[in-house]
């Protein structure tokens, strides 16, 4: 596998037509993990997924009619390798004059190729057109810090902002924050997202995680290893006793990727349902 500077993202690209599975650019989870102190030799601080959705699906049916659909990914956290986002752009685009003679062959298909492109299983649903009124927008649960008056000059990672109150009791409280920003490493365009940090634990400063997430508003990092890079710190900074944070990225390319990271595998999955800024 090479790195990312050799993928799609970033360059001009042609938009095949016919199905190519060689688009699909795998990249090592570990290249962004290394950064944050994760030992690759070590088993994993978190258990998670990734949840991808695509709404630009479409296909050629035998007699030449097309089909559309949306499709929703999830990549486990413990994959070797996420998947370059414009890559997975392009390779769903090769789909748009190729004839499949099901939309079950479709999810076979992308199935297969996302799994060898992880390199670990992937689960894909299909969406058809019957189903889309069910597809309705979700909000997040919990405290809303946004509402919190705090000044702010840093906008770089600055994890020093998070603390936690020790000498008060243990709590277990769900934090949400629409104010995450972070910058595409390659292209520099910018990745808005919804943010969701539920934790037991010693009480976490609010004002300060407010200020930390703010901080990463010029932050170079992929949406996965921006979440990874969250979990990390208030993991280290706060030592709760559980912890889970999930973000919801705004679309681009007709593709949202939404991380989420937990402490324990108790932790169940939660609900891929779209946010109202995606």
């Amino acid at each position: 596998m090479d790195t990312f500077n050799h993928g799609a993202l970033g360059k001009t690209s042609v938009y095949a037509e016919h199905y190519d599975a060689s688009l699909l650019f795998p990249m090592a989870r570990s290249l962004g993990r290394t950064e944050i102190g994760i030992d690759s030799d070590l088993p994993l601080p978190f258990y998670g997924a990734d949840f991808w959705n695509a709404y630009e699906l479409s296909w050629l049916e035998p007699s030449g009619k097309p089909c559309v659909a949306l499709a929703h990914i999830t990549v486990p956290a413990t994959s070797p390798n996420l998947i370059e986002s414009k890559s997975l752009k392009l390779y769903l685009n090769s789909f748009n004059q190729t004839v499949f003679s099901s939309a079950d062959e479709v999810h076979d298909c992308l199935a297969r190729d996302l799994a060898a492109a992880a390199d670990a299983k992937v689960a894909v649903e299909l969406i058809l057109p019957e189903q889309f009124l069910a597809q309705g927008v979700a909000s997040f649960e919990g405290f809303l810090l946004d509402t919190l008056p705090v000044s702010m000059d840093t906008y770089l990672p600055h994890p020093e902002f998070l603390s936690a109150q020790t000498d008060a009791a243990v709590v277990t409280e769900t934090l949400t924050s629409y104010l995450l920003k972070s910058n595409c490493p390659v292209t520099g365009q910018p990745d808005w997202g919804s943010l969701q940090i539920a934790y037991t634990g010693y009480p976490i400063n609010h004002e300060g995680l407010l200020k930390y997430i703010v901080s990463l508003r010029r932050h170079n990092g992929f949406h996965e290893q921006c979440v990874e890079r969250i979990f990390m710190d208030v993991k280290r900074r706060c030592s709760p006793l559980r912890l889970s944070v999930y973000a919801r990225y705004t679309r681009r390319g007709g593709i949202d990727i939404n991380p989420f990271r937990a402490s324990h595998a108790d932790n169940p999955l939660p609900v891929n349902a779209r946010l109202a800024r995606q």
